[in-house]
């Protein structure tokens, strides 16, 4: 039995037909028009089964086409008249004989079925306006006049169903499945059913049974093409039945290569056919620059053309197709790739150097499982090394590290000339360092190519790719130098260029010198055509920290909204690289509930391979996400992401460790561990400090400071000294004006965050000047800015932090009297009160002593409700 399928509501379309059918002037009713399966029907039944009075329904049909009256035989019985007036005569008076037609609702389904007799009765019925009349017709159908006049002379108010958006499409879909669906999957769905309701619902049903729709990580994923289930198969198949031999086959072909130029489709399958196809509404001409592509008006209709035809007959059309693209010039990546695909389908032969080649341009265009299928075709041809590997690249960014490992380990690095050898040895650092985590082993094969290449327009690329492999290995120092090196060379070579990007563009953002990072970005776009695709989203990963460690907040975000924007649809791996790069930027700015559920998703597409967990450019998803399920209080989410990211930390990730122990304060923070959540600020902030990370020192020792501490403005008016930007320097003048108790300076650097774009930040820090102005005795200015405070909370999905809380719930307690408070709210014991903060039970128990006794309360009980907290 399938999932059960609630009815979306159309609030606006549904008050329209109540207001049509219950209307006493103008005119009598509704007509709904829409193609099949939008949900015509559904609407119709919903919104009459609200009405108060008697509705009665019929439905038009082929089979009842050819009877007069045919479809109204239930409603007005049988007559033996012959003559159509007296017909309709007695007809009127069956159906109205009760004396209540104006509260009468007749519902017509399908009323372009009906019979011409049926057409004229209803149609009298609305002239006389002796009933109220809901009907639904079918767009592309050819309709009777009488029903036509229906709403051209005013009797009936037209209405126009139109699919299903985007938003709600997920909402039906996520409301079946019990649960998130990931947004690349969504806009697959989406795509394919074009909003239409009976086609999202059979669309999703056949990939629950295809097994292609599953859960991962608590988010729903489709992998593979959309998969149809029979039932919907059958419906279309009956429209299909009626396409004339020429046009169906005009239709094969485009099923196996679409879009498809409209002059090749014409010399394969013939104009006549091409120009029928249009007529029909079957296909859509659309124009591509200087070109005329052919595309299917609906895209179902041709997965399920394609499920008709046989593997011989498949074979043989591409191969007409293969013929027919071979013979003109095959220019660009899109065309080789194309014309390789099919051909491994066809029965035309395949040249061994067309599939290396479209292996790269499909792997530089981040579509690494079809550039896994053309490397292993050309593998299988040629056995070489290049196609070996182009196979290993597409396995390593797929998480398939431990085939990719022994495919080049088949190769030994002395069998090789040295444009050979750095691939080889790029590509199994890569794999070794970033798909298995191990980066000791990599480590050695730098090393090899080291010591073996020597030509100098390839060594920058090995000094590249150990730029990256540096700054993972929390290095940055070296990693920028590196990277500055190999850029101010002349004539770098892309793969030199882009992984000094890689290394240098993250180095120097955490080093607190992000304005350098944007002209290493224009020299990474400039060849970006030239490398693998995927790699340049992990590399993005320093540009978007830069950006936001800088306080460009727009900026930041448009940039990663174009990394987005260039994961195009079913390009997983490229889809969760870039949402780390726009959750990144969303939890700077505090959209915490859209940070954690793309981040969610993220981690879900990337949890693939058979080394996922060691997957290093998933990594900062982790730590992030921690992060923003602690700030919204999701305490126990947030321990649980944060665990798996520690189980996934070593040395290939070491240089996300202070952030990381940033995720862990938050932790401790959203647990009321104040104490604890300003000791791991501090060790992250040394932490960063001692590698060079002096942006993340500034971060961190932000953080102490939002955790109440009052000692870190001198350190972060030095930083405020060496970093780029104007975050760190605000961030600075924040500590400064709290470490002074200055109200007024810090409502002052609140309104700075606020302007920038830093909205958590500045929350915080009203925060803190209510708690100041409050404890200077000015209540008035404590108020407005604790209202501030909350109002921006509010704005970013109510986040929870102690300055939040304590400005909004004003106790007459010292800090650690207000910690241990908090945590007997969480409900721990005083034991585990006592282990957490490193001090004795009777240490505890005079604290809370204290504190009852300051807010006139019995026991425990009585604090945990005076705090005012409860953990989420």
């Amino acid at each position: 039995m399938g999932p059960m399928w609630p009815l979306v509501q159309r609030q606006v379309e549904f008050d329209a037909i109540t207001a049509s059918l219950t209307a006493r002037s103008g005119g009598c009713g509704v007509v709904l028009t829409g193609d099949p399966g939008v949900g015509k029907t559904t609407l119709a039944r919903f919104a009459t089964d609200a009405l108060p009075g008697e509705v009665k329904w019929v439905a038009g049909t082929e089979s009842a086409r050819s009877i007069p009256l045919g479809v109204f035989a239930h409603l007005v019985g049988a007559s033996t008249s012959r003559d159509p007036v007296a017909f309709l005569s007695a007809a009127r008076q069956a159906l109205l004989d009760d004396g209540r037609s104006r509260d009468l609702v007749v519902g017509v389904d399908d009323a372009h079925l009906l019979d011409q007799l049926s057409a004229t009765f209803l149609h009298q019925l609305a002239l006389d306006r002796a009933v109220h009349i809901v009907a639904t017709v079918r767009n592309g159908e050819t309709v009777p006049d009488a029903i036509t006049s229906l709403w051209k002379d005013g009797h009936l108010l037209r209405l126009e169903l139109a699919p299903f958006s985007r938003e709600q499409s997920i909402e039906l879909i996520e409301s079946v499945l019990d649960g998130p669906l990931e947004g690349l999957s969504a806009d697959m769905i989406w795509e394919a059913s074009g909003g239409n309701a009976l086609f999202v619902r059979h669309l999703v049903e056949g990939a629950l049974e295809a097994g292609t729709l599953r859960r991962s990580g608590g988010v729903w994923q489709l992998r593979g093409r959309a998969a149809i289930s029979s039932e919907l198969a059958s419906l279309l198949e009956h429209r299909i039945d009626q396409i004339p031999a020429d046009v169906l086959q005009a239709l094969q072909l485009l099923t196996f290569c679409e879009p498809l130029d409209l002059d090749t489709l014409g010399q394969v399958a013939g104009e006549d056919a091409v120009e029928e196809a249009e007529r029909r509404g079957l296909v859509r001409i659309v124009e591509d620059g200087h070109r005329l592509d052919v595309r299917y008006t609906h895209p179902l209709f041709g997965e399920v053309i394609r499920r008709r035809v046989g593997r011989a007959a498949g074979r043989r059309l591409r191969g007409r197709l293969v013929e027919a693209l071979s013979s003109r010039a095959v220019i660009g990546p899109s065309n080789r790739i194309r014309l390789a695909e099919l051909a491994l389908d066809s029965d035309r032969s395949v040249d061994p150097g067309l599939l290396v080649t479209a292996a790269e341009d499909a792997i530089g265009l981040a579509n690494v499982p079809l550039g896994e299928r053309l490397a292993r075709a050309a593998l299988d041809e040629t056995g070489g090394f290049e196609a070996a590997d182009l196979l290993a690249r597409a396995l390593l960014w797929q998480g398939h590290a431990t085939e990719a490992e022994a495919l080049l380990q088949s190769f030994s690095p002395d069998s090789l000339d040295q444009v050979q050898l750095v691939r080889w040895g790029t590509s199994r650092i890569a794999n070794l360092f970033w798909a298995s985590g191990k980066s000791e082993k990599a480590d050695e094969v730098l090393a090899v190519l080291r010591e073996k290449v020597t030509h100098p327009s390839l060594v920058p690329i090995i000094e590249g790719i150990g730029s990256v492999c540096a700054v993972f290995e929390n290095r940055p120092e070296e990693a920028a130098a590196a990277a500055t090196a190999i850029l101010a060379a002349d004539r770098v070579l892309p793969w030199a260029v882009e992984w000094a990007f890689f290394g240098g563009g993250l180095s120097l953002a955490l080093m607190g010198r992000g304005g350098c990072v944007p002209e290493l970005a224009a020299r990474s776009a400039a060849v970006a055509d030239q490398i693998d695709g995927l790699l340049r989203f992990p590399a993005g990963h320093g540009e978007i920290l830069a950006l936001t460690l800088t306080g460009s907040f727009d900026a930041a975000q448009r940039r990663a909204d174009e990394y987005l924007s260039l994961a195009s649809t079913g390009r997983y791996v490229a889809w969760g690289l870039a949402n780390i790069l726009v959750g990144t930027v969303e939890l700077a700015r505090g959209r915490f509930t859209d940070a954690a559920g793309r981040l969610e998703q993220a981690i879900a597409a990337l949890n693939v391979g058979d080394t996922a967990d060691a997957i290093s450019w998933s990594f900062p998803a982790y730590v992030a996400l921690g992060q923003a399920y602690a700030e919204l209080g999701r305490i126990h989410e947030a321990d649980g992401i944060i665990t798996e990211a520690q189980a996934r930390n070593g040395r290939h990730v070491a240089v996300f460790g202070p952030q990381l122990m940033m995720s862990q304060a938050w932790l401790a923070a959203a647990r009321g561990e104040t104490s604890r959540a300003v000791a791991l600020s501090r060790s992250a902030a040394e932490s960063a400090c001692t590698a060079g990370q002096f942006g993340i020192e500034a971060v961190a020792l932000h953080l102490v400071t939002r955790f109440g501490d009052t000692t870190t403005a001198a350190r972060l008016a030095e930083l405020a000294g060496i970093c780029d930007g104007q975050l760190v320097d605000i961030i600075a003048r924040h500590a400064a004006a709290v470490a002074t108790g200055d109200g007024c300076g810090v409502a002052s650097v609140a309104a700075e965050f606020e302007t920038i774009g830093a909205l958590p930040d500045a929350a915080d820090a009203y925060a803190r000047a209510a708690i100041a102005f409050s404890r200077a005795g000015d209540k008035r200015r404590s108020i407005e800015c604790a209202a501030a405070a909350e109002a921006l909370s509010a704005r970013c999905d109510h986040m929870s932090s102690p300055a939040l809380v304590e400005a909004a719930h004003p106790l007459p307690l010292t800090s650690r009297e207000r910690e241990v408070g908090s945590m007997v709210a969480a409900g721990l014991s005083n034991r585990q009160i006592a282990d957490r903060l490193f001090v004795s039970v009777r240490t505890v128990e005079g604290h809370i002593y204290r504190a009852c006794m300051k807010l006139d309360v019995a026991d425990r009980s009585g604090l945990a409700e005076s705090m005012g907290t409860t953990v989420r």
